[in-house]
């Protein structure tokens, strides 16, 4: 028997964008206060579990058309990289850079190789996360 979950789907709708909006608010703000590519990828995970809770597993699927195996391999080799970059200018393994640059519309930013660590960091644990959700949730 199919239920008629239309208040919950229509919610979902609008609360999965606040929720990733939030995720990446977390994930800039992990520089400067308690946040980062951990936790803003785990909340990214919950707003995508949300919607499997709304939707089936599939419609999901069709909505999101993401293979999550290979979100977390371009993470992983995103954080490898900028992690062993160090080695190229001779310099202890995981030491970070950062300068001031001037980006239009934002102005004078602060750019730091921590970021793109944690990139990867962020897209491994999103798609590991939704990798094990999918495969305790599917049926096949």
């Amino acid at each position: 028997m199919k239920t008629n979950d239309l208040i919950i789907q229509t919610a979902t709708k609008v609360v999965f964008f606040i929720i990733f909006l939030f995720s990446i608010h977390i994930f800039f703000a992990g520089h400067y206060t308690p946040g980062g590519g951990f936790v803003g990828g785990l909340v990214m995970s919950s707003a995508i579990v949300l919607l499997m809770l709304a939707f089936d597993l599939k419609t999901v699927q069709e909505m999101l058309p993401i293979n999550y195996t290979v979100v977390t391999a371009i993470g992983l080799l995103i954080s490898i990289l900028t992690a062993s970059g160090s080695i190229f200018f001779n310099v202890p393994f995981f030491t970070h850079v950062f300068d001031d640059f001037y980006i239009p519309l934002l102005g004078e930013t602060s750019i730091h190789t921590a970021m793109f660590f944690d990139t990867g960091v962020y897209l491994v644990v999103v798609g590991v996360t939704i990798t094990i959700i999918q495969m305790i949730g599917g049926d096949e």
